[in-house]
């Protein structure tokens, strides 16, 4: 008898500690989305009150692109590669237009796009010749059986299916020119651009692009391109973009991590990316952060910096432009 009093407390507490520690199915929002511009050491006495409205502007005019698309009941795909291609022709941003120059002076950029429903993806990588490297990915993605093709080859295989040519010239801004020469006296400047969304038919889908580090030689290639290091979708789980110093999100691969705790470990989305940036990347000063939707549309944005470029929405009224901490 007591036997079997000790099998039906032990499984009672399995059953409890389960119920615990699971996140609820509860869907929260018909649609969701968040998108970044980047992290880093940020504060506000480094802009000024002109720069800081600037940016705010350009992210909440990135929001509205993805915001009109999902209200209308378009798909998480068009949405995260439409608000992905705007902040790539905004040359505030380190992605497209805005990207930062290698240490010989040419750009060279990368992009991931992600679909959670199939788990499908595209990605190019030391690209310099494409206008928007979102696009090229999706086309990697959609019209090839690749995941990810680089340089000379995803230039022929992105102009051949359509994708917009430019010359190296498009891709200079004085500001990353700039960068570059206090770079090759100092330091190094990262920064990408990211989308993720829940559309009204229950799949996610993640997007990043990016010009790469300041001063970056060896044809370096960081997270942004490889799934599941800087992006990931999985209609299970959750939407991941990543921005920061892109070796350490490659070692720890950041975006599955968040969406493995989740699944495996029963953790809630906002459970899971702070446990991932704020703790196995911290320990290790591993600096930057992610947006993130899960299944159920709650959002949560997690970065370990002083300051991340950032906005979100929901089908909820939730919404939001923020850039410091």
């Amino acid at each position: 008898m007591k036997a079997k009093q000790l099998l039906y407390t032990l499984a009672l507490g399995v059953i409890l500690f389960t119920a615990c520690n699971t996140a609820p199915e509860v869907k929260v929002n018909d649609w969701a989305i968040a998108l970044h511009g980047g992290a880093g050491a940020m504060s506000p006495e480094n802009y000024t009150p002109e720069q800081i409205q600037q940016y705010e502007a350009e992210l909440t005019a990135a929001l509205g692109v993805g915001e009109e698309i999902l209200k209308s009941g378009g798909t998480s795909l068009d949405a995260v590669e439409k608000v992905v291609r705007y902040l790539e022709d905004c040359p505030l941003f380190n992605a497209g237009r805005g990207a930062v120059y290698t240490n010989d002076g040419k750009n060279e950029l990368d992009a991931a796009i992600m679909s959670g429903a199939d788990l499908h993806a595209g990605a190019v990588a030391g690209v310099g010749d494409i206008k928007n490297p979102i696009s090229a990915a999706r086309m990697v993605m959609e019209k090839s059986e690749h995941v990810l093709m680089v340089g000379k080859g995803a230039s022929l295989f992105a102009s051949q299916n359509g994708a917009e040519v430019v010359d190296s010239s498009y891709f200079y801004t004085e500001r990353s020119f700039r960068a570059l020469q206090r770079a090759l006296e100092r330091d190094k400047k990262m920064g990408t651009v990211g989308c993720v969304a829940l559309d009204k038919h229950g799949n996610l889908a993640a997007a990043t692009s990016t010009g790469g580090m300041t001063n970056k030689q060896y044809g370096r290639v960081g997270d942004v391109p490889i799934i599941g290091a800087g992006t990931y979708a999985n209609n299970s789980t959750c939407a991941v973009s990543a921005t920061g110093h892109g070796e350490y999100f490659i070692r720890y691969t950041v975006a599955h991590d968040i969406s493995a705790l989740m699944e495996y470990k029963g953790l809630s989305l906002a459970q899971a990316a702070d446990e991932v940036i704020h703790k196995k990347l911290e320990e290790v000063d591993g600096r930057g952060g992610i947006i993130s939707v899960d299944k159920w549309g709650n959002v949560h944005l997690s970065f370990n910096t002083s300051g991340m470029f950032r906005a979100f929405a929901t089908s909820g009224g939730d919404r939001g432009v923020h850039i410091f901490k």
